[in-house]
């Protein structure tokens, strides 16, 4: 009996290959495939990746109110008044808020 050669993990768009494909039922204890890696979490659950798309929010609606104020400003009220109210806070805490970017962007660089 001729061997193929070393057992390999089964891989999508392989399919016939000659060499035999391994699966967890065919593997002992001690030779079992790794695990997928966990997904991550995501920006809503995540306390400082929320912090940063608020942050970014802010940052964003005031730059666009600076540029082209007529397009918040018929918005002040309802679903797009976050917007304005984003836009309000980025202007008036702007020294905050520049303070917040800067420590944000701090660790995010050197502390993850």
């Amino acid at each position: 009996m001729v061997s193929a050669g070393p057992a390999r993990p089964c891989r999508s768009g392989t399919w016939p290959s000659p060499l035999p494909c391994l699966s967890a039922a065919r593997l002992g204890p001690q030779q079992r495939l790794p695990a997928q890696a966990a997904p991550t979490e995501s920006a809503i659950f995540n306390f400082q990746s929320l912090l940063t798309v608020i942050l970014l929010l802010i940052c964003t609606c005031a730059y666009i109110r600076s540029l082209a104020p007529s397009l918040l400003d018929k918005n002040k009220s309802g679903l797009l008044g976050i917007f304005w109210k984003c836009a309000r806070i980025g202007e008036r805490k702007s020294p905050y808020v520049a303070v917040c970017c800067v420590v944000m962007a701090f660790s995010i660089l050197f502390m993850q």
